[in-house]
Parts: structure tokens; sequence; C-alpha cells
């Protein structure tokens, strides 16, 4: 029996010697305790939590070198590794975890709509629910603060800029030509379908490092990673019809969408006011294939096919027949892109986009033969050294073909055209110093083989976190972008024109509820001048041209205060004033609104199974030249309003029957006026005012959807 008794204690006391005590304490960076840290040696079941005092501690049997591990839910992980005999006493502080929801974001000048954003000020559903948008991702962007209403043209106007200073990029790679084709003062629309986007990220100004060749503005939209659902949407509207459907097979997704519109039909119920000799056609096919790889990597390709033919002859008092414009466009786009997360949290991702664009433009009895071919190259790395440091870094290489063949009788033939190719480079970091203070510093470099031009564009944000649900940003950036098509064709012994963008954010975001507010300032430098009313071949071209543009954004949404009703409301203030183009002085171009306000509301009857909506846009009055009275763009138009509606009824479960009508109440806006060439017999310009072609638009669509599941629907999409 003393035999046993003593082999039991030999046996406990080789054991006590055997194992190491590990012990030590955990705090925050102020020294307060943490309770319920969880601490242990990785790869064993060694380990505890801390007490109420931050304190821990445990035995292990493990020798040698070892990695202990402490963390804690809102803190980063602490990882230490060393001798398991130094494992004593330790004295652990935890540093907040700057990837968590109430952690500060770099938004400065920046929207974003998607699931994976922080701060959502658009959903991607807002894009086509939004009454006035009809369906286009264009449409729903001009209800945010900082764009201004040109509702006869359709494109974006950022922040006192023309439209050609946004960019759009699909998955981060240029798109040449987004919009659709169309007649002077008729709106266009974009090229692509809103069913393809996960996400957008709209910068009204100071956007990343990352891009360039955009004075205002970039548009990023990105697509769906990976299709989970098969099925197929056929859609039947008052103005053509469309079919889509998706097939996954494995690791592979493909999802393919064609649509036909004719106007011809609609014009006939509800003519408007031109002459159409051959009212609208257009036929358009998507596709996009998806193929994610064994190690998670994810290879994306796109391309659609567009067709537009029409011809019109539009009111023009300089006319007695009218001004006749007619135009047959072909658009081909392609766009692929590769993403792959490698060792040590390096990710390396590129793509390349290709477009040719070619329109055949018949102008009275002058053709125009335009082609453009266009590619977009890009590689990109980005290193992950903690969650508080980012390096983004990546080149890209440009490419413009540019070929116009005019034909008169009454000018002669003419060729013009021009090759820009643009190589381009980036680096840009983000540093979290804490949860509350953040930035982002870049730099970007180009060079403009045909400007033979190189320039450098320092960028640089900052965020401090002032309260749980505010925060301040600012943001500064420098910006290039070689002038647009319509002169290099003529000439190209240009500069870059350039802008600086200063800007000053507030946000309070809360429970559904969210409230920005920014300021900004930007100048312009060494835009594009010349001496004749319209750009032509002989006009002198300088780069003496200047301006500035300074205002107030005010974005409010609300989808907690009234049951089933979301709602936003946004306003800008713009003073903007150029010396640019034909410009005999500085003044306010004719595009720019002092005052914009969008009103939008969506609400859900569950009663009717309805979903309702409404937008209300206004915009003050803009400039124009009235030559009856001295000076340039002397006057202003009265103001535009706009209200528009549309009603969503779930039919059955995969039925929908949609209705919407914008400018319901047909308030006659006016654009502007052409003035007679001419004074009449007192010497006085007639004039003719710029009008919408008609005062409504009325739309129908029955949408019906097929999956396996018959739950699925195209509500989101409308």
């Amino acid at each position: 029996m003393k035999q046993l008794l003593f082999f039991i204690c030999l046996f406990v006391q080789v054991t006590l010697i055997a194992q190491t005590t590990i012990s030590g304490k955990v705090t925050d960076k102020k020294g307060i305790p943490i309770e319920g840290a969880n601490v242990y040696l990785e790869g064993t079941y060694d380990g505890t939590s801390s007490n109420e005092k931050g304190n821990f501690s445990f035995v292990t049997s493990e020798k040698g070198t070892q990695t202990l591990i402490v963390s804690f839910i809102s803190f980063e992980t602490c990882v230490k590794k060393a001798d398991v005999s130094t494992l004593k006493n330790l004295k652990i502080i935890l540093r907040e975890d700057v990837n968590t929801l109430d952690a500060v974001t770099i938004n400065a000048g920046t929207f974003e709509a998607g699931d994976n954003a922080k701060v959502t000020a658009l959903k991607p559903l807002d894009v086509v629910t939004t009454a006035s948008a009809l369906g286009d991702f264009v449409g729903a962007l001009q209800t945010l603060p900082g764009t201004s209403s040109v509702s006869e043209d359709g494109r974006l106007f950022v922040r006192g800029g023309e439209a050609e200073e946004t960019q759009i990029f699909i998955d981060g790679i240029r798109v040449f030509t987004p919009y659709s084709p169309s007649a002077r003062n008729i709106p266009t629309r974009g090229r692509f379908s809103p069913f393809l986007f996960k996400g957008i990220t709209f910068s009204t100004g100071g956007y990343s490092a990352e891009y360039g060749q955009a004075l205002s503005s970039v548009l990023l939209l990105n697509t769906n990673d990976e299709a989970i659902k098969e099925k197929t949407d056929i859609s039947l509207m008052t103005v053509g019809l469309g079919v889509g459907n998706t097939q996954v097979f494995g690791r592979n997704s493909l999802s393919v969408n064609a649509s036909y519109i004719n106007l011809a039909p609609y014009q006939k119920l509800f003519p408007d006011k031109n002459t159409w000799n051959k009212p609208v056609q257009a036929l358009s096919g998507e596709a996009v294939y998806r193929f994610r790889f064994a190690n998670e990597s994810l290879l994306k390709l796109y391309g659609a096919y567009s067709y537009t033919d029409f011809d019109m002859i539009q009111e023009d008092i300089n006319y007695e027949d009218g001004f006749r414009f007619g135009q047959k466009n072909r658009n081909l786009y392609f766009n692929g892109s590769y993403k792959q997360h490698l060792a040590n949290n390096w990710t390396v991702s590129g793509g390349a986009s290709f477009t040719n664009d070619h329109s055949k433009i018949k102008i009275f009895d002058d053709k125009v033969a335009d082609n453009e071919n266009s590619a977009h190259f890009k590689a990109t790395l980005k290193k992950r050294f903690s969650n508080r440091v980012k390096l983004n870094f990546g080149a890209e290489y440009f490419v413009t073909d540019f070929n116009e063949d005019y034909a008169s009788e009454t000018n002669g033939n003419a060729i013009y055209g021009f090759n820009n190719n643009i190589f381009g480079s980036f680096a840009e970091a983000d540093i979290f110093f804490s949860k509350k203070l953040a930035t982002k510093v870049g730099v970007r470099g180009e060079y403009s083989e045909l400007l033979k031009e190189f320039t450098i564009s320092p960028r640089a944000s900052l965020a401090y976190k002032s309260g749980k649900n505010a925060q301040f940003s600012f943001a500064y950036g420098r910006f290039y972008q070689n002038p647009k098509n319509e002169y290099l064709k003529f000439n190209t012994q240009f500069k870059s024109e350039n802008t600086s963008h200063f800007i000053a954010n507030y946000q309070y975001v809360k429970n559904k509820q969210i409230l920005r507010v920014e300021g900004y300032y930007k100048k312009y430098k060494d835009l594009v001048k010349y001496d004749t009313d319209t750009s032509l071949p002989n006009s002198n071209y300088s780069n003496l041209g200047e301006g500035f543009s300074k205002g107030i954004d005010v974005f409010w949404r609300d989808n907690k205060n009234i049951k089933n009703t979301d709602y936003w409301v946004s306003y800008s203030f713009l003073d903007t004033e150029r010396d640019y183009k034909n410009y005999a002085v500085k003044a306010t171009p004719n595009f720019a609104s002092k005052h914009n306000l969008s009103v939008v509301a969506k609400h859900w009857i569950a009663d009717w199974k309805s979903q309702v909506g409404l937008s209300y846009n206004f915009a003050s009055g803009r400039s124009y030249t009235n030559p009856n009275k001295g000076g340039f763009l002397n006057q202003k138009t009265r103001n535009y309003n706009s209200v528009s509606v549309n009603w969503a009824y779930l039919i059955s479960q995969q039925k929908i029957l949609y209705f919407s009508v914008n400018n319901v109440l047909g308030t006659q806006n006016v654009f502007g006026y052409n003035y007679k060439n001419t004074p009449n017999s007192t010497g006085m310009y007639e004039r003719q005012a710029i009008k919408p072609s008609a005062d409504r638009f009325f739309f129908i669509g029955f949408f019906w959807t097929i999956s396996d599941n018959k739950k699925d629907n195209q509500l989101n999409s409308l």
C-alpha cells in the first residue's frame, strides 16, 4: 500500500513539473479590463477566458515555442509567439477592430449601393424602382445630390461638370460608350441592364487614384459574382419585349438577356412633337459567364451588343421643313475580369475591355460615318498588411482609334481622326489609425502619347468618427482628362484639362436613417477654347479656359418612421462659372442649375400586393443667351418641375403588372430657346422654346419569372 502511494505521489510530481502555467491580464488601450476574452494556445485545447478583472491563467503540457491567441469581439486578435516558459504575467493590450460596422469609413464625395457597403445611401433595388428613372441606372442616380437635371440630355452632369467629365467602369474596367444614341433634345439612356449589377459606387468628386481621365466623377458598376438559381424572365412592354435566362452548372453560370424595342406602336397611340420617318427600333443582347475555380479565384466574361436605328424631323425655327436627323448605331462591348487571393494576404486582379462603336448619321443630305475602336487593359495588386494597413497599386493602358468620314454635297468631303493611347499607373494606401480615424493617400501618373504629356495626380482623404453615429470626412485630389473627341478629331495640339477638388463631408447614420451634408470647391484649368460658333476644322484652339464650381449637397433617407415606406430627399446648391469653348466672358454654363431638389418615396401596400412610388424633381432656371438684349448667357428659363408615379402589382408570386407615368401633371417645362438666325422687320430675333417631345410618357409592362421554386419574381428589378 505504501508503495502504491509513493508511485501516485511521484506521478503527480512529475506531471506538475511537466506542466507550465500561462498567465496575464487583458485590457484595452485605456487600461480597462476586458472580461470574457478567449485565450488559448493555437492548435491545442489548452486555454481559458479572462475574468472580470481581465486576468487569465491556465496550465499546459506543451513545450518549446508556441503561439498564444487572445481574441475578443470588436477588437483585433492578438497573436504572441514565444517559448511557453516566458508566457507569464503577460500584459495583453487589445486594439479596437477597425473593420467593425461602427468603425469610420472613408466616404467623402462617394455614394455606395450594395450589400457589402457599410453605409448604403442607395440600394441596387433603388436603381429600377425609382419612378422617374424608367429602369435606367443613370435616371436613379440623377436623384442624388451633386447632379444637375438636364432632362433633354439624360446623361450625368455632376457638380458643374459636363457629362463627358463623368466616366463609367464595369468591374473596374472602362466603358467608352456607355450611352445609347439619341437625337438633340431627346434624353439618352444607359446601355446596360441594371439586372446585372450587385453594387454601384458613385463618386461625385475626390475619387480613388485607381481611376483617371475624369474631371468630375466616376461611376463604378460591379456585376454579380455568381448566379445561384436557374430561372427564365419574360417581359412584355408597351415599347417592346425582353427575355432572360440563367443557367448554373457546377462552378459555372451563364446569364443571357435580350430585348427588342420598337416605339412605332406607342407613337401611334401617343404622338409627340416630332415627325418620325422611321421610329426608334433597338435590338440588344448581353451575356455574363462566370467561373469560380477550386482556389476560389473568379473569372467573369461580359459581352453586349446593341443596334439602334431611327430617322426623324424636328421642328426648328430656322428650317421651314424642320431639322432632319437620322442615325444607325452598332455597338459591341466586351469585358473580362479575373480576381484571385494569393498567400500572405495578397490579391491579384485584372481585366480588359474592348469597344467597337460604329454610327452612320444623316443630317439633311450630309452624311457622317463615325467609327471608334477602344480598349482598356488593367492589372492591380493589393496587399493587406493588417486590418489597419492596406496597399493597392497597379497599371493600365487605354487605346482609342477614332475615325470620321464626312460627306456633303455643299461642303465637300473630309476625313478626320486620331489615335489616343494613355498609360497610367497608381499606388494608394488605406491606413486606419483607430476605429475613429482613417486616411487614404495615393498618387496617379499618366502619359498621353497623343499629347506627349506626363501628369501627376495626388489624392488624399481623411475621415474622423466624431460619435457613435456621426463622422466627418475631408478629401483633396487633382484630376486630368484629355480633351473631347469632337476637339481631338480636328486638332491635337492640346494639354490635358484639369481640376482640383476640395471636399468636406458630415454624415450621420442611425437605425435605417442617413443624413449627409457635403461642401466642395472645384478649380478648373487648361479648358479648351475656340473662336467659332462651334468646334470646326478651321477653328483656332487653345487651353486658355478656366472656371470654378462650388456648392453644398444634402441627402436625407428614412426607412424607419413611416411604416412600409422608404423615402429620400436630395438638395444641391451649385455656384459655377466657366470661360471655355467660345465664351467671350466667364459665365454660368447653360447646363447648370443653381438649385436642384429630388424627393423619392416608395410604399408597400400589403392588402393590394402592390408597391407604389412617387418622384418629384425640381431645378431652378438655366441660363441662355437672348440676342434681343445685350450680354452673353443673359437670361434664365423658368424653373423645371416634374412629378412621376409608378405601381407594381403582384398578380401572383411570379407574375407582375407594372405601370408608370413620367411628368404625370403634364408640366410645360422649357430647356432653353432657339432664336432665328436673322432679325425680323422690327429688328427682333424671333424664338422657339425647346421643350420635351411629349408632355408625358406612359409605360405598361408584364413581367413573368419561371423557376423551379416558383417563388422568384422581378419585383426587385422594377
